[in-house]
């Protein structure tokens, strides 16, 4: 089976070339965004990146390689996801974007169009003509062509509940056949399509997660299990092919997050697969669209790896997955979509060091087919690589980082930028690629992106460390990760800097307060600088859950919070600093970066200054990045570049 996708390609406006990747090239966002092949395996969906930013549904004949139809919206919406609904019609669902480094707010609209384009009609939310309540798809019914299950929301109603409709993909119209068991749930259903399991937040005590169950349609809700914000929990994922047991992640028996399934009849739960130092995620393998067997696990630890069990009925589908293991090692593969006879899949494959690309895979003959390249004009071979490090902390803790290296260059006495992750609770750094990261590489920096304690995917005693240590204990184990570089001869102990976006901002700063003869200067990148304002503006404190989320993660005490601020320590503070924000970032807002600027300038100590009217936390805008980058090179070469090597 060959494939050109010949049109796909034509739209693409770009020329590869052996030189360096400009700046222009790394901020430019990704062309090809997710690819899904219809149930028949007639058309393949792709979402599209134009030049002015819009994202456009296509959708290919893949017999003739032909477009037959594109869709897109204007404004501030855009498209968030697609699925295939039946053979010949999609589902969209509708997003907004708020800010580079947070995710799209989904609307509650569902779009649908046929593959030809025919039928266009907004199926829920305010601009519908049926169904007004914002919802989301719980099951897409793969036996049913002309419906799938909603669950819709009303969240400014008080005292409502969700309710479970049934929604006809054609002309909009709804029939609710259940509500949910609390306000605002997750459900999911069983392989019959029946609701029988909702996950949500009772934010009046504390955000504690209850999971509610019924056995059948015509029973009761029940309270199964209550977790609270630091108990384990047990996270379901899909029903088993028997309709009883539940498969999910959990910890409630072990610390990091292990495979699991749970019998809500007799309340026990059996741990399938777990990790000591990591998080592991499901390997499943399908029938008819289906969940029908647990093959194997995922996880990352020095490298992106997987196992698959031996004793499984589907070997077929595990020895496909294998197959396909080999050919991309290290790299993380995912089934994006599938036919409903299992014949055809479409894969991405991704890793820190390689831009996500796409597959159609032939399972019945077992060809793998390469389609695109979601970013064609980033090259593996052009990157600066990256790769996983370990150290020790001052107390002992084991700590997993980052390291991206420049390219051609020797790994010896390099000039450092820390860049820790934002968050930060729940938040890892990945084996994925990092823009940041590659850009600084690129110009000759080894940079290190250090999962401190607090941090996700290491366990729940890791995370719950971090709990009111956001400038203490967490900085330690950033300012440790530098200090095992420099031990290690890789890193000049002279020309070291910090950088971070949102907590990575707040801690980027932080650091150069407690260690002002290691940081040389220091970036904060929409950053927290005063932890009293998360209490009193931007849109955290808006909800009770935001408020109980943080009396968490930095508490109450005001001694404490002064204690933790880097603005309350400036004068401690030798490093330049460079403030970069935008102008309306409503999750930390600009009076942070005002507050800092001002107090900066009472010291007259030295600072930089870059804040874009339009952006908000983050900078969506291509050409923003590229300034941002810009100044910052310049910013680092002046305090740490090349000049400043010691004698």
């Amino acid at each position: 089976m060959r494939l050109l996708f010949c049109i796909l390609l034509l739209l693409c406006q770009f020329s590869v070339t052996a030189q360096s990747l400009t700046l222009e090239d790394y901020a430019r966002q990704p062309q090809f965004l997710e690819i899904k092949i219809s149930p028949t395996g007639k058309y393949l969906a792709a979402t599209t990146r134009g030049e002015e930013g819009n994202i456009y549904l296509q959708v290919i004949d893949i017999k003739t390689n032909q477009i037959i139809s594109v869709r897109h919206f204007t404004g501030r919406d855009s498209i968030g996801t697609i699925n295939w609904a039946n053979a010949e019609r999609l589902l969209i669902t509708l997003v907004r974007d708020i800010g580079a480094l947070e995710s799209p707010v989904p609307t509650g609209e569902i779009f649908a169009v046929n593959a030809d384009g025919t039928n266009a009609r907004m199926l829920t939310g305010y601009r519908s003509d049926t169904e007004k309540d914002a919802a989301t798809v719980i099951n897409y019914l793969p036996e049913d062509d002309k419906f799938v299950l909603i669950v819709t929301a009303t969240p400014n109603r008080l005292g409502s509940f969700s309710l479970i409709k049934r929604l006809n993909i054609d002309n909009g119209r709804t029939r609710q056949i259940a509500r949910a068991p609390m306000r605002s749930s997750g459900m999911i259903t069983d392989n019959n399509g029946v609701a029988r399991i909702a996950v949500g937040e009772d934010q009046n005590n504390d955000n504690e997660m209850v999971l509610m169950y019924r056995k059948d349609e015509r029973s009761d809700w029940q309270t199964l299990r209550r977790y609270g914000q630091r108990d384990g929990n047990f996270q379901p994922l899909a029903f088993m092919p028997d309709n009883l047991r539940i498969l999910g992640l959990s910890d409630t028996q072990t610390n990091t997050k292990a495979i699991s399934i749970f019998n809500p009849e007799t309340g026990k739960e059996e741990i399938i697969a777990h990790h000591p130092k990591v998080d592991v995620d499901p390997i499943v393998s399908f029938r008819n669209g289906l969940v029908s067997e647990i093959i194997g696990a995922a996880f990352e630890y020095d490298i992106y790896d997987e196992v698959f069990f031996a004793d499984i009925e589907d070997k077929e589908f595990s020895s496909h997955l294998q197959g396909l293991r080999s050919a991309f090692p290290e790299r993380r593969l995912t089934i994006s979509s599938g036919t409903r006879d299992n014949s055809l899949a479409i894969l991405s494959v991704r890793s820190a060091n390689h831009p996500v690309e796409f597959y159609i895979y032939d399972l019945k003959n077992r060809k793998l087919n390469y389609l695109l390249n979601s970013t064609p004009w980033l090259k593996a071979e052009q990157l600066a690589q990256t790769q996983s490090v370990f150290y020790k902390s001052r107390d002992g803790l084991e700590i997993h980082g980052i390291l991206t290296l420049p390219k051609d260059k020797e790994a010896k006495n390099l000039p450092l930028i820390m860049l820790p992750h934002g968050g930060p609770h729940g938040v890892r750094d990945n084996l994925v690629m990092d823009r940041d990261a590659k850009v600084l590489a690129q110009h000759g920096y080894a940079v290190l992106q250090p999962n401190f304690r607090g941090s996700g995917g290491f366990g729940r005693e890791f995370l719950q460390l971090g709990y009111q240590n956001w400038g203490t204990t967490m900085i330690d184990d950033m300012t440790d990760g530098v200090m095992h570089l420099v031990n290690q001869g890789i890193v000049d102990k002279n020309r070291v800097c910090a950088y971070g976006a949102s907590y990575g901002g707040y801690a980027a700063l932080m650091s150069a307060v407690r260690e002002p003869d290691l940081y040389k200067c220091t970036v904060g990148f929409v950053g927290v600088f005063d932890l009293n304002l998360l209490y009193t503006d931007g849109d955290i404190p808006q909800r009770k859950a935001g408020i109980n989320y943080l009396e968490m993660a930095v508490g109450r005490d005001k001694e404490r919070l002064d204690a933790q601020s880097p603005i309350k320590h400036l004068d401690k503070l030798k490093a330049p600093v460079f403030i970069i924000h935008g102008k309306e970032d409503q999750r930390v807002p600009i009076i942070h970066a005002d507050r800092l600027r001002a107090e900066l300038e009472k010291r007259n100590h030295p600072f930089e200054w870059m804040v874009k009217e339009k952006e908000g936390h983050g900078f969506y805008k291509p050409e923003n990045n590229v300034e941002r980058w810009q100044k910052m090179l310049a910013f680092f070469d002046k305090y740490i570049g090349e000049s400043r090597v010691a004698n």
